[in-house]
């Protein structure tokens, strides 16, 4: 009884440093966008006249409603399709067996341990030779190969958390596998799907390498990518790179507070129950 009050102890503890050690560079950036603009912030202090024109300002120069556009545009193409590409896959090395599914499984996650700062310069040449740099598809398209090895594996290690019993009553009623995929997998797999449709979502809105180092033009990057060319052009300035950089961040923090339970079930769902 006395180990498992230390461990809830040591648990709120550990909690509670890892909360301070996030919010803390929150804050310090928050306090320095509120500076008078031109000048150098120096530790966490609240300024007496916070300047919150200063976001104005950084989203007028930084044209984040460009950004904003074309982010977006990124989004609805990355997302669904890396989604789906990873759904039948998962779904394919899950429950078809095909042959030399275990190395197609130990391939993917060779993937994952890949540095990805590795492949941008093949990347560069390919997009190059496809004559789409300087275009969202020299984002697009990378992301969506990029993203395959993680969310196959994710969505594998679901479909194999789903009992063989509910396939087999599938085959006795005569439902193929598309039929079972539709109208029993899916269904069963919301929690897991949300979860990966997040973080495709946040990692695509953070891409920051892809975006400086295949497209030139800042208004057809991403949020993330655009911050460069604001620092770039602004780095003097702490205080509006200060509000530039929580401004983009804040979209993904909104998604994340919105969405988390949706996370969290699907980190926590073992098995279906009846």
């Amino acid at each position: 009884m006395i180990t498992n009050r230390w461990e809830a102890v040591l648990g709120r503890v550990v909690l509670g440093f890892a909360l301070v050690s996030t919010l803390l560079p929150l804050l310090s950036m928050l306090s320095a966008a509120l500076q008078p603009q031109g000048t150098i912030p120096v530790g966490l202090r609240w300024p007496s006249e916070p300047h919150w024109e200063n976001f104005a300002d950084a989203f007028r120069v930084a044209r984040l409603a460009d950004l904003l556009v074309s982010s977006l545009l990124i989004e609805i193409v990355v997302v669904p399709v890396a989604l789906a590409f990873a759904t039948l896959a998962g779904f394919a090395l899950a429950r078809l067996n095909p042959p030399a599914s275990r190395v197609v499984v130990v391939l993917l996650l060779l993937g994952l341990t890949m540095p990805f700062e590795s492949i941008v310069t093949p990347l560069y040449y390919q997009m190059q030779s496809m004559g789409l740099l300087n275009t969202r598809w020299a984002i697009i398209l990378p992301l969506i190969g990029l993203y395959m090895p993680f969310g196959v594996i994710w969505m594998r290690a679901h479909f194999l958390g789903v009992p063989r019993e509910l396939s087999e009553a599938a085959r006795v009623d005569g439902a193929g596998y598309w039929r079972e995929l539709r109208d029993i997998q899916l269904p069963l797999a919301g929690p897991s799907l949300s979860a990966l449709a997040i973080l495709l979502f946040l990692w695509t809105w953070n891409q920051y390498l892809l975006a400086i180092v295949l497209v030139d033009d800042p208004l057809q990057r991403t949020m993330a990518g655009a911050l460069g060319a604001f620092q770039g052009r602004y780095g003097t300035d702490v205080v509006l790179l200060s509000a530039g950089t929580l401004l983009i961040i804040a979209p993904t923090i909104v998604v994340f507070v919105i969405f988390q339970r949706h996370f969290i079930r699907a980190l926590l769902q073992g098995a279906v129950k009846g």
